[in-house]
């Protein structure tokens, strides 16, 4: 009797332990039902994620589209499109490598133009304080630059060179900036060359004012008199109303009046200086 009730217990035990197991089954209680979609419902659906917002919604997408549909025309847009994703996403290496390889897959798709814009677009967002390491700048210029140069008459050039015009400032502030520090601590001649480099290099941005007064004045440290009166000239006759024009006229006139305040009699060579400073003081006449 013993036995066979020990026998029903240990009976009873196992389908307790069976009902349970069943019940908690967590392949079971996870399991998502899956639901098949068209290619066009899955694209559809990418495209208003990106609508909304919802940014790695609609990336998840377009990687969904490209995995069931590989070879489909839908596939072929999802490319790009995921790569634009990624940029809304600032996964900007992400982004970058999704442009290239949709740029080495379809290399004469009609968009194609977008994808050197997006490309472009990666690098110019990345761009930082003038002060700091500009390596990415120069890349959104070659960027811009190669996008202008392939699809001049594309609907993204304008706004390319837009946005051109504005890392040729940046790249520009970078060279003054460097300049100005070298021009504190008395290296005349590196500072001119970064001068040089903004007049001939940047020549359509805003800092090309300072740069010439910049050469003006460090030609004028050095002695080099002539040269100095190349630059301005050039000042003068480009930028009569700038700040930098009035800033080197006062630098000479200042100059001049020093001089004359100090000393009762000016010697031989004082007075050919005083006549150099006189015949800045004319290039800079400021007018009314």
């Amino acid at each position: 009797m013993y036995n066979f009730f020990s026998i029903i217990k240990y009976l009873i035990f196992i389908l307790l332990f069976i009902f349970v197991s069943c019940s908690f089954n967590p392949s079971k209680k996870n399991k998502v039902e899956y639901i098949e979609r068209s290619v066009d419902e899955i694209y559809n659906s990418a495209m208003q994620y990106m609508d909304d917002n919802k940014y790695m919604k609609a990336y998840k997408e377009f990687t969904e589209v490209e995995r069931l549909h590989p070879y489909s025309i839908w596939a072929t847009r999802a490319q790009l499109m995921t790569s634009y994703a990624n940029y809304k996403l600032y996964l900007y290496e992400d982004s970058i490598s999704g442009a290239k390889r949709y740029i080495e897959l379809h290399p004469g798709a009609a968009d194609i133009d977008y994808a050197f814009y997006l490309i472009s677009l990666n690098y110019y967002e990345q761009i930082n304080d003038y002060r700091r390491d500009q390596s990415l700048t120069n890349r959104a210029k070659e960027a811009f630059t190669n996008l202008i140069r392939r699809f001049p008459n594309s609907e993204y050039a304008r706004d390319a060179k837009l946005k051109l015009d504005l890392v040729n400032d940046h790249l520009a502030a970078k060279e003054m900036d460097v300049g100005r520090t070298y021009q504190n601590s008395d290296n005349y001649i590196a500072a001119l060359n970064r001068f040089k480099k903004v007049v001939d290099s940047y020549s359509k941005t805003s800092h090309v004012p300072e740069a010439l007064a910049r050469l003006t004045e460090t030609y004028f440290r050095l002695g080099l008199y002539e040269e100095a009166k190349v630059y301005a000239s050039v000042l003068g006759h480009n930028y009569p109303q700038n700040k930098w024009y009035k800033y080197t006229y006062t630098l000479f006139e200042d100059k001049n009046n020093i001089l004359l305040s100090e000393k009762t009699e000016i010697n031989k060579n004082e007075g050919s200086f005083i006549n150099i400073l006189n015949e800045f003081k004319d290039i800079f006449e400021i007018k009314n």
